[in-house]
């Protein structure tokens, strides 16, 4: 089924401003650029968003979604579950490396708007690899999703940041 062209403009403009987010930042964003990068008009982008913290809030909600996606997609026996969503999280790291950078810029925005997706994204996280872990027995249950959640977001530190080194276990031997 192919959607319609007001829905693919839509789609456009989130995946602009992923992009645009993801290089430059919340503050140093503006729609404009957004606009550009989609090929649009200004004013075109605020048929879909009425704000750029509007948009910046559908593109974090996006990553988290693909997050969660990716993780209930991971089919493993319970003593690979934890490697295996460890995998599938890394794999989605090199295809969506913008939603990733959007997650780390999303820690240093201060409009509560944003820190509420933040919470809500990382809460959902939270619980649902809560309930797998739970499901595969897990031991201490609780302590390895604090660490498994610990462990992604350094990940996206040192992707962000272009520093390898802090999660290569290979380079600290």
């Amino acid at each position: 089924m192919v959607r319609p062209k007001k829905e693919n403009r839509k789609e456009d403009i989130l995946e602009a401003g992923l992009e645009v987010f993801a290089k430059r930042g919340y503050y140093n964003t503006t729609t404009a650029l957004i606009a550009e990068k989609a090929g649009i008009s200004q004013p075109y982008v605020f048929k879909f968003f009425k704000t750029k913290e509007e948009l910046f809030i559908a593109a974090l909600d996006r990553a988290f979604e693909r997050i969660l996606q990716t993780f209930e997609n991971v089919e493993a026996a319970p003593d690979h579950l934890v490697t295996n969503m460890v995998a599938a999280y890394e794999e989605l790291s090199e295809s969506n490396p913008n939603e990733i950078s959007l997650q780390v810029i999303g820690f240093s925005v201060t409009e509560e708007a944003v820190q509420q997706s933040m919470r809500r994204g990382l809460s959902r996280i939270k619980s649902y690899t809560l309930e797998r872990f739970h499901a595969a027995g897990i031991p201490n249950a609780n302590r390895e999703v604090t660490t498994f959640l610990a462990r992604g977001i350094l990940c996206n530190i040192s992707f962000f940041m272009d520093l390898p080194e802090l999660i290569d276990d290979e380079q600290s031997r």
